[in-house]
């Protein structure tokens, strides 16, 4: 068995990606010269590393495990770190022996003379507490990426549904007659080169439907934004970053694209012609997000820990707000365009408004890093004005938490995850919270009680959750590059 320091350093890399840390991942290529490299990242299995990091765990506890008579010990499951430790692992080889010298007198027979078998794989069904497991039979699995998928989006006005890939695609899915895999559109992410044009080998990392649902934006790693028609046809190709897109969105009219980059710049795109209206280079370190206020103000917030609100045709910052201690990953306005919500590393999430500098509530709950935030669309100038306005955030603490925005306190914290997660979606009423993770579950929640209400468990970790216009299916992408819609109707 052999290896090289480049494969190492690109499955080092895919795990950067698929762990979220997208920027640390882009530096990480950088400096170990990842695009070198022969390696077709299309050939990789998505969680790579920590497949072979299980596997030669589990040789560890094999060898420790197996007699030298080739019958079985048991032992206790070793963790990471201490499989790596010759003291331990050699401490419970003895240990594992000593444990089977007491127990070759049989204790326990089953009649025959035969001793009864101490170690019992148990196995059971996810049980959903107080919740309703859905069935597989409500669950359409979406196959044809071959990569992890880090998004995924309905459009507006029809169930299709769109996702971005690792593989340097996106996939428009036809989910109007309960389609399957098969009726996929496949809109392949290529570069010219040589007068010829040739795959990207670039993640797919961001896309958003206009309004109207007639476009679809995405935003790549190869460093283009890209319009496409719903029949999959290449409508404009925007070409200003220099590095990868992290970011980007419509605005309502749906006259102009922004989007954010590695480059540490924010740029507004004329979606009719393709032509970059006006780059805004007021961040000093790369761009995570980017949201509209109106038509022509948006903000956009970065790894310099600043979160700055532009307008088209200003040649500086109408509002910079500073308070974070680590880099931003998310930003988002309220419905109204009034309250601007920012999460980030520092495990805080923090609201402002644009009529004081400081923020408006500075919320410390969550222990690990918050990953993203999502207002419900509740509140006066929605659909449902009734509601009151709620905001969600989700950690890496494995947690997603409620939010009463006027007060500025937690209404309900949402436990059942067992590992990071990564996205949260409103239903359209505003009734309901879809929750995804790297558990591989997707928890449906009562908004208003806190109760969970659905859960399904796919067969990858979770990256991105989102709703159809109706609210009656939720559409969820996932690290081992399926695809899956969940139909709640009864």
């Amino acid at each position: 068995m052999s290896f090289s320091s480049d494969e190492v350093n690109f499955l080092v890399y895919r795990y950067l990606q698929e762990s979220g840390f997208v920027h640390s991942a882009y530096t990480f290529g950088i400096e170990s010269h990842i695009s070198q490299s022969n390696i077709n990242g299309a050939l990789v299995p998505p969680a790579a590393l920590l497949n072979i990091i299980q596997k030669g765990l589990q040789y560890t506890e094999a060898e420790i495990s197996i007699a030298e008579d080739g019958s079985e010990r048991c032992i206790e499951t070793l963790s990471l770190i201490d499989a790596v430790m010759p003291d331990v692992v050699e401490s419970r080889k003895q240990a594992a022996v000593k444990t089977q010298n007491v127990k070759s007198e049989p204790s326990n027979t089953n009649g025959e003379g035969e001793t009864s078998q101490s170690c019992t794989n148990h196995t059971t069904n996810m049980e959903v507490d107080g919740g309703v497991e859905i069935p597989s039979s409500k669950a359409t699995i979406l196959r044809g990426h071959e990569s992890e998928v880090f998004i995924c989006a309905w459009n507006p006005t029809n169930d299709l549904l769109a996702s971005g890939s690792g593989d340097s695609t996106a996939r428009i899915w036809n989910m109007n007659d309960n389609s399957n895999s098969a009726n996929q559109l496949v809109l392949r992410h290529c570069i010219q080169r040589g007068g010829t044009e040739v795959p990207s080998n670039k993640d797919v990392t961001s896309l958003d439907w206009n309004c109207e649902g007639t476009l679809l934006a995405t935003g790549s790693y190869d460093g283009y934004a890209r319009i496409w028609s719903t029949d999959g046809r290449l409508v404009n190709t925007l070409g200003q970053h220099k590095g990868p897109i992290f970011a980007l969105k419509w605005n309502k009219r749906g006259n102009y694209i922004l989007s954010a980059g590695v480059d540490k710049t924010t740029i507004i795109w004329d979606a009719s012609t393709g032509h970059a209206k006006e780059q805004f280079a007021f961040h000093s370190a790369p761009a995570l997000d980017v949201d509209w206020q109106s038509n022509q103000t948006f903000a956009s917030c970065s790894t310099d820990q600043c979160i700055h609100v532009c307008r088209l045709g200003m040649d500086r910052p109408m509002k910079t707000f500073q308070g974070h201690t680590n880099e931003v990953n998310a930003i988002k306005w309220d419905p109204q365009g009034q309250l601007l919500a920012s999460c980030s590393d520092d495990m805080t999430l923090k609201i402002w408004n644009m009529r004081q500098d400081s923020c408006v509530h500075d919320l410390q709950a969550h222990s690990k890093e918050i990953y993203t935030i999502k207002w419900s669309p509740t509140g006066p100038g929605t659909n449902n004005p009734n509601v009151p306005l709620i905001l969600s955030s989700a950690s890496f603490d494995s947690t997603v938490r409620l939010w009463e925005v006027e007060r500025g306190t937690c209404i309900h914290t949402l436990t059942k995850h067992q590992e990071p997660v990564y996205s949260v979606a409103f239903s359209p009423d505003g009734k309901y919270l879809a929750s995804g993770s790297f558990d591989k579950c997707v928890h449906i929640w009562n908004v208003q009680s806190g109760s969970l209400v659905h859960s399904y468990k796919g067969t990858g970790g979770i990256f991105e959750v989102c709703w159809n216009h109706r609210g009656d299916k939720v559409g969820a992408s996932a690290s081992d590059g399926s695809v899956f819609v969940l139909d709640l109707r009864k």
